[in-house]
């Protein structure tokens, strides 16, 4: 393995002038194979042997040598070609990965922070932290990720050069006819000749029988190849589908076997189930007659059961489905496949007795806190496919029925199976998972991005914002539905993607530019938005999800008024300053009604939780900042100041030291919230100002005015939800 030290102190003076002498061999292996320029050349060597009237032995013996010996000039140029652009692949990907190494430890070095030579990140000395800031463990952790991606991408490029120059040079009589033309092309090369060898192995049998080294080695290439499609399809078509089911069922749980596995080997299987799921994925992606036949075979078994192999023994065998769902919890699995797939699943499930005694899927799964049942495990892969969950639940020419059985609560739904089996004592544990995957699979649709992505946000889509349209009517209309629900932490998230939608909804006439389609909430009733924002709010992480992010967008539209104010007097400004942070501050209002019900009316959490939930949904605080770049010229820096400065006034106003809550009466938590939600007000406009340029007596008269609206919303809010102000 590289280290840190090796990638920045790499000399590639070396490799780029092995390039030029590559360049400079196969063109003169090229014009001796071809005559270049009319000379003699191997290629007229072998016109002349094969047009040549042979006599004796030579007409077979001499003739075929002659042949061969010239046909050898064509594949030293193929070799010639071959070893160049290796070398050139090679040389532009180091260069590509030792600059953004130096990029990532001159980041680190501007936050104090030192990068190890295994690519790990502390804190520099205590006397640059006193200077300088101690910081933060999210920081740490980030700058990890990026030295340990750039080092383990840079291992990879080298790994497979030397792999594919090593294959090049493997015969000792005769150049090699394989053309390589690039390293990604080696690369596929490489995985496809993987995993023909893994096949090979699998298609021997006795899999569960593989020693924890050898699955180790399985789950390694598994991982090196998650992303290439020429190896996932190789592996899928080489296996067959009914082979891949067969082949995780006997690996993840023995026929015969009582209980779980040991922890360690359990570990190593996580591992590979969860490689395995992304390389399953990315096969369904890869558009070919093989893979067009394998999801369709797929499909077709999910039905049937699987049973164990003649004299292992086993029970009841799992149906295809149960085995399959288990390998669908990670990667973005093709959209038609996804739709075909879930066809059938849901059609193959509603025909099966209300709970049917039969194996678990949790038998097959070794990932921690997956599902075990098999719509669930479905749902999951919906959750990383944002364009076909939107389908199957809202925009497909089935989504319908595919709603009404999965989100809604009507007879034959799977809601209505839980309801009833909760008074035999039966399913509390199993709607709890399928709660939290429905609200993956609704976050994936609503938020057009994987539920647990981090990257940049799409615009929201006419498809996406009537869809949380819908399902802030469905939910605001009833929302005993949520109430201990799971699916609240997901409506929380979206509610934080639709910040600027929700506070336009509270907006009246005044309109908010929203990014993407504006989804209307304005359009339902006070009670509706009221009421769905209110029951949402009673879970701590999505109480978080959305402070943070009210304070961002709250943040953000200051800082737009405070830019558009040419021609403005005074008071106008003042008085746009205090629309907009009225709207904030709605919302703050209901939230701190949610919480107070949560703590104090229902105690169905602490408020030690909502402090934790505050703390960790803090990255909601970036992200609609980020949403908003496109309305307001903040770039780089400035995103991350901005953000954090909203980040911490959230914690410092919203965070209680839980013994002296549990200790205060309903009302005087709600009084005290009252004040910190005008501060936090307070804190942002003035922050605005002042970066706008204003004095500090100008940004205190800005910021008390809009203190004060703020005070009056929330008091409104909090009033309409049962509480004073």
């Amino acid at each position: 393995m590289l280290t840190v030290p090796d990638l920045l102190g790499l000399r590639l003076g070396k490799l780029t002038s092995a390039v030029d002498d590559w360049e400079a061999m196969a063109r003169r292996l090229n014009e001796l194979a071809t005559g270049g320029g009319g000379a003699d050349s191997a290629a007229l060597l072998k016109r002349t042997a094969e047009l040549a009237d042979w006599k004796g032995v030579n007409a077979t013996v001499g003739k075929a040598f002659v042949v061969k010996t010239a046909s050898e000039f064509d594949d030293a140029v193929t070799s010639a070609r071959s070893v160049l652009a290796v070398l050139q692949g090679a040389l532009k990907a180091l260069a590509r990965h030792k600059d953004e190494m130096e990029r990532v430890e001159a980041g680190a070095a501007k936050r104090n922070i030192r990068i190890t030579p295994a690519g790990g990140a502390e804190a520099r000395s205590p006397r640059d932290a006193a200077e300088d800031g101690v910081p933060t463990q999210a920081d740490l952790i980030a700058v990890m990720l990026d030295a340990t991606r750039v080092l383990r991408e840079a291992d990879e490029t080298d790994r497979i050069a030397e792999r594919a120059l090593r294959a090049l040079a493997r015969g000792k009589h005769d150049f090699s006819d394989v053309r390589v033309n690039s390293l990604d092309h080696a690369k596929d090369l490489q995985g496809r000749a993987d995993a023909d060898r893994w096949a090979k192995e699998i298609a021997k049998g006795d899999v569960a029988g593989w020693s924890d080294a050898k699955l180790k080695r399985f789950d390694d290439d598994l991982d090196r190849y998650r992303d290439t499609p020429a190896f996932a399809e190789r592996f899928a078509t080489e296996l067959g589908a009914e082979g891949t089911l067969r082949f995780w069922r006997d690996l993840a749980h023995p026929a015969g076997t009582l209980g779980a596995v040991d922890r360690e080997r359990a570990e190593i299987l996580g591992g590979v189930q969860e490689n395995l799921s992304l390389t399953l994925a990315a096969a369904t992606r890869v558009d070919s007659p093989a893979m067009d036949a394998w999801k369709k075979d797929l499909i077709e078994a999910g039905g049937q059961r699987l049973p164990a192999a003649p004299g292992t023994g086993g029970g009841t065998p799992p149906y295809a489905f149960d085995v399959m769902s288990t390998l669908m919890q990670k990667g973005k699995f093709d959209t038609k496949f996804l739709q075909g797939y879930g066809d059938a699943l849901l059609e193959h499930e509603k025909g099966l007795p209300p709970f049917e005694p039969r194996p678990s899927g949790a038998l097959f799964n070794h990932l921690p806190d997956a599902p075990g049942d098999a719509v669930s495990g479905f749902l999951e892969s919906l959750g990383h496919n944002p364009e076909a969950s939107l389908q199957f639940l809202h925009s497909g020419p089935d989504a319908k029925s595919h709603w009404d059985y999965l989100v809604g609560h009507g007879e034959g739904s799977r809601n209505s199976l839980y309801d009833a089996a909760k008074p035999l004592g039966i399913g509390g544990g199993a709607r709890d998972q399928y709660e939290t995957s429905l609200g993956h699979a609704l976050e994936s649709a609503a938020n057009q991005t994987p539920y647990d992505a981090d990257g940049l946000r799409k615009p929201h889509s006419d498809a996406s914002a009537s869809f949380v349209n819908r399902l802030v009517d469905y939910y605001g209309s009833n929302p005993e539905y949520l109430e201990d629900s799971k699916l609240r932490g997901s409506m929380g998230n979206i509610t934080a993607e639709y910040m600027r939608d929700f506070q336009d909804g509270m907006n009246g006439q005044r309109e908010i530019k929203t990014y993407g389609t504006n989804a209307n909430i304005g359009d339902l009733p006070l009670a509706t938005r009221r009421d769905f924002l209110g029951t949402v709010g009673t879970d701590p992480g999505a109480y978080g999800a959305i402070l943070n992010a009210q304070q961002s967008t709250t943040t953000q539209l200051v800082h737009e008024t405070f830019q558009n104010t040419d021609g403005l007097s005074e008071e106008t400004v003042k008085d746009d300053v205090g629309n907009k942070v009225s709207l904030g501050a709605e919302i703050a209002g209901i939230m701190a009604e949610a919480r107070t019900q949560a703590v104090y009316d229902d105690r169905i959490a602490a408020d030690r939780d909502f402090n934790s939930g505050i703390d960790t949904a803090g990255k909601w605080a970036e992200r609609v900042i980020k949403i908003g770049v496109s309305e307001v010229p903040f770039a780089g820096e400035a995103v991350g100041w901005i953000a954090e400065d909203a980040r911490e006034s959230v914690v410092d106003k919203y965070s209680r030291d839980s013994s002296e809550s549990a200790a205060k009466e309903r009302q005087g938590f709600l009084d005290d919230q009252y004040v910190q939600s005008a501060d936090a007000t307070y804190d942002a406009v003035y922050s605005a100002a002042r970066q706008q340029g204003q004095s500090h007596a100008e940004a205190s008269v800005v910021a008390d005015t809009a203190r004060q609206r703020a005070k009056m919303h929330y008091g409104l809010a909090s009033q309409n939800e049962g509480g004073a102000g």
